[in-house]
């Protein structure tokens, strides 16, 4: 039976799911007789532990998740964009909060490549430290999205001491928590998150409730405390389908990633999985995010054009 914190059912269902990089490098360390022939041999195993359908590493004929490698360098490229064209942006209400999302948004970008793109070994330190870096990042990335949005209720004055501390803080805290918990998931440092009892299993509560729960808890809060600042503090009803249209293009990335990965992975023979699309859809809702943020700050634009010296 699986028990609340098992990621035993998402690494053998969902093709390229990363944390299963830190449950490869911990049963190999405990028990490699708990891999099947798929993920037996280190140098040839793809994401995932024993998975049922995954794409094979890159290498003799072998592209590796290519698909997703070309979305995350695309994403990269936009969303780099995106923080440029938020810089100009100088008189805008939460410039520097939003920005700072952006850039943590975007500096996941190249580590979900290199820990869902089937280039580096399984179980060697460094896809394991990358995967860990990854998950800090994801989790302080929507502590940021939250705290956006209490920054727009202007609680306390956006771009302030007063704001930036706790949001930079609780954003560090968030990923230093977060990559050490993975860490010791993959390392077993101190056999408090690990390992698995019983290994099979791969159960970590307080990787799956960081990774998995969080997120969820954040965007449901975001789009609850941004309903309220929209149509509660401005009395404006267009900037709210941005919100809405945000969170449809994430709850479908998720859709995908988690249901459809496994049925493109069979249905192209283990050359592409859901995992290109569900990044095209969580970079979309990010670009969506910034013009929703742009239309409620349009009358934050200063008036006199700004020339740096």
């Amino acid at each position: 039976m699986t028990r609340f914190g098992d990621f035993k059912p998402l690494c053998s269902q969902v093709p390229s799911y990363p944390w299963c990089n830190l449950f490869y490098r911990q049963v190999e360390h405990h028990n490699s007789s708990v891999f099947n022939s798929v993920s037996s041999d280190p140098a040839t195993a793809p994401v995932g532990v024993n998975p049922e359908c995954a794409i094979p590493r890159a290498g003799n004929g072998n592209l590796g998740n290519i698909a997703n490698t070309v979305a995350c360098a695309l994403s990269i490229v936009f969303v780099g964009l995106l923080i440029f064209w938020t810089s100009r942006r100088r008189a805008a209400v939460g410039r520097l909060e939003f920005r700072i999302f952006l850039v943590l948004y975007f500096l996941t970008l190249p580590l979900q490549l290199l820990s869902t793109g089937s280039f580096l070994e399984q179980g060697s330190t460094a896809l394991t430290a990358i995967t860990a870096v990854h998950a800090g990042l994801v989790t302080a990335t929507f502590w940021a999205l939250l705290a956006n949005a209490i920054v727009s209720t202007q609680v306390v004055e956006d771009g302030t001491i007063s704001a930036l501390l706790p949001f930079d803080f609780f954003a560090a805290a968030f990923f230093a928590a977060t990559t050490y918990i993975a860490l010791d998931v993959a390392f077993s440092f101190s056999n408090v998150f690990g390992p698995s009892n019983p290994l099979s299993d791969l159960n970590s509560i307080a990787l799956f409730v960081l990774t998995s729960i969080w997120p969820g808890v954040a965007v449901i809060l975001y789009l609850v405390i941004m309903t309220y600042v929209v149509l509660g503090m401005l009395n404006e009803v267009r900037p709210m389908w941005y919100y809405v249209l945000a969170a449809v293009l994430f709850v479908l990335s998720q859709l995908d990633f988690f249901l459809l990965g496994k049925v493109i992975c069979n249905g192209t023979n283990n050359k592409v999985d859901g995992s290109f699309v569900a990044t095209i859809l969580e970079t979309a809702a990010v670009g969506v995010l910034y013009a929703a943020w742009r239309s409620i700050t349009e009358e934050s634009w200063e008036d006199e054009v700004y020339y740096p010296r």
